[in-house]
Formats: C-alpha cells, sequence, structure tokens
C-alpha cells in the first residue's frame, strides 16, 4: 500500500445482501438493508488512495466532520474548515460504505500498514499509547481509525459490510495484526470511575497478554469507585471488535478532544473467532 504506487482510483470491493431484522449476513454479493425511513437499500463497500482519488477521499473526510464535528461535537483540528483531515490520511487507504441508492457514504474507515505508517511517520495509535511491543511483532499489520456510521445506519448489518471491505483488505495485503483505537465516550454518570469500572471488566474478559501490553500517553484521572456503580453500554463498534476476537492491550487513554476513552485493540487475523472468520475471511 504505497502512497506513490497506487491501484485503480476506486476498487469496488463487495455488494452485501444483510437483513436488519436479524443483523446477520446473508450473502457477500447483494445486499438488503432497512434504515430510517424504512425502505431497502443496497450498500457497497469502495477501496480510495489520495493520490488517485483525492475526491472520493474529500466526500469520506466531509462524512467524517458530520458525524465527529457535528454530531459528536468533537474538536477537530482540521486545516480545513467542514472537514475532518489530518497528516495521516494522505498516506492511508479509505475505505467507504456506499448506499447505492442515493450514492451517499454511510460507513467509513480508513487503513494505515506497516509500510506506510513508515512514510507517515508513525501509525495515528502511536500519538495516544506507546506501542513498541506491538512495533517489534513480525508480519504486517493494518491499522483502522475514523471509523464512522450514519446515525440511520447503526446496526449490525452496516458494520458486517464494513468488516467484510475490510476482511478483503486483510486477505489481499496478508495482515497479521489488526490494530486501532477503540473509543468509549465519556458517560455524564460518575464519569472517571465509570470507565475506569468498564475498563477493568474489559480487561478481565479481554485483556491481551502481557508481553502484548500498551502504555496509554494520557492515562485517564485516577477516581474513586462507589460500591453502586451503574454499567456502561459499549459502543455497536467496540462490541463488533470483541466479537470478531479483539483483545485489550491496556488501560485507555484520555481523548479530550473527542470526549472519549479510547482503548487500543488488537486482533491476531489468524486467530478470529470462527463464526466471523466465516464470512469475512472465506
Amino acid at each position: 500500500m504505497h502512497a506513490g504506487h497506487c491501484p485503480e482510483p476506486a476498487t469496488r470491493i463487495r455488494v452485501a445482501q444483510l437483513n436488519t431484522a436479524h443483523g446477520a449476513l446473508m450473502s457477500l454479493h447483494s445486499a438488503t438493508v432497512t434504515s430510517a425511513p424504512r425502505r431497502a437499500v443496497s450498500l457497497s463497500t469502495e477501496l480510495h488512495y489520495w493520490k488517485s482519488s483525492p475526491a472520493a477521499i474529500r466526500t469520506a473526510q466531509r462524512f467524517r466532520y458530520t458525524i465527529f464535528g457535528q454530531e459528536m461535537g468533537a474538536r477537530l483540528h482540521s486545516p480545513i474548515s467542514g472537514l475532518d483531515h489530518d497528516r495521516f490520511d494522505e498516506f492511508c487507504a479509505h475505505l467507504l460504505v456506499r448506499d447505492l441508492q442515493t450514492g451517499n457514504v454511510v460507513g467509513y474507515t480508513r487503513i494505515l500498514d506497516r509500510a506506510a505508517a513508515a512514510r507517515a511517520g508513525s501509525f495515528y495509535s502511536e500519538t495516544e499509547f506507546e506501542i513498541d511491543r506491538i512495533l517489534a511483532l513480525p508480519g504486517d499489520i493494518a491499522e483502522i481509525g475514523r471509523t464512522c456510521i450514519h446515525p440511520a445506519y447503526r446496526n449490525g448489518s452496516t458494520i458486517s459490510v464494513l468488516w467484510s471491505g475490510l476482511a478483503e483488505f486483510i486477505t489481499q495485503h496478508r495482515s497479521k495484526y489488526l490494530i486501532g483505537c477503540a473509543s468509549l465516550p465519556l458517560p455524564q454518570a460518575f464519569g472517571y470511575a465509570a470507565i475506569h469500572h468498564t475498563a477493568q471488566n474489559l480487561l478481565d474478559r479481554f485483556g491481551a497478554a502481557s508481553e502484548l501490553r500498551v502504555n496509554p500517553l494520557l492515562p485517564l484521572p485516577e477516581a474513586s469507585l462507589p460500591v453502586d456503580m451503574p454499567k456502561v453500554s459499549l459502543p455497536p463498534l467496540l462490541k463488533a471488535y470483541l466479537r470478531v476476537g479483539a483483545k485489550i492491550c491496556g488501560p485507555p487513554c484520555l481523548d479530550a478532544d473527542f470526549q472519549v476513552a479510547d482503548f487500543f485493540i488488537m486482533v491476531d487475523t489468524k486467530g478470529l473467532d470462527r463464526r466471523y472468520a466465516r464470512h469475512f475471511l472465506s
């Protein structure tokens, strides 16, 4: 995935047929999704690169801005108004999910492999975590980031389409590990204490081995845990990562701009949960 040696301007990866009533992948070649307002739609994934598809990537950056800047109220440091743009974009592969009936982008993630990260100066995750133990692993690494889905399409089906496109990339590039930052919004009730409690539960259930642990550059402030701590709901994307076998590699980092706690997650693509591997890597 070299910035100077790009493939075709847009690589159509697949159209997926899904049934939102069951949230299950039905077929990898034609799709039905019900969204609000209720209608059957077809979704497809496309892969774009900066040098060959700047217009498509600008569309993706506008989509990211509507989700992160307008909906979430994140402080974005983009040099261009109305876009979510950063220094990593020109080195990434950009995976877009489109509603084929409207042509609108409804889902997105970007992918940075080890070679592209070297040209960018680092992985994005290195701006939040010390990940030397991960970088020392043999084999290629694919980092995903800026993942977002349109509010009307936030269901297991749309996430499945996104995962299918991502799985195609992993297969073609023989990526051994998938890494990224998975966000958990800071709850109003109990704030940091609720995140610490959730983080401990996640590490107990999904924690990586000690040799794969990372350290946050900006840990969450300490907070005492009340006895009646309420359960924090996990966002759909974090649930999806855990379902395919992601490991939580350490305590979260505070992302003050987005007002979230970011967890460093890693998936060994050879050890994917078999149920999901059948869907996505067959």
